[in-house]
């Protein structure tokens, strides 16, 4: 499966472990996770393969066409799913804080 980030920070957060960007910092504990979800996300071939992982809590979005899993308690990932020329391409969209998400 091949992972595009739509966004700079994203992908900095994921090879650098920081970002330069101001408005997305996290604590050391976040990125840390976040970047062995997007390794998890990267090693599977199929979407079926992330319900075998039952601490990422893989859902689909109601009628949006994406997809998330959990970092942790307080944040999950956003992203979608496209099949090209028979390739999955997964493209990490956003890092949602998810404690004020559902109050």
């Amino acid at each position: 499966m091949e992972i595009v980030f739509q966004k700079d920070y994203l992908s900095e957060l994921y090879y650098t472990g920081k970002t330069n960007d101001k408005q997305h910092r996290y604590q050391p504990d976040v990125i840390r996770k976040y970047a062995k979800v997007v390794g998890i996300l990267d090693a599977v071939s199929r979407k079926e393969d992330l319900f075998r992982f039952n601490s990422l809590h893989f859902e689909a979005l109601e009628d949006t066409g994406y997809y998330s899993v959990r970092i942790d308690y307080h944040y999950r990932l956003i992203f979608e799913l496209e099949a090209k020329a028979g390739e999955m391409t997964l493209t990490i969209c956003k890092i949602e804080d998810i404690t004020n998400h559902y109050q």
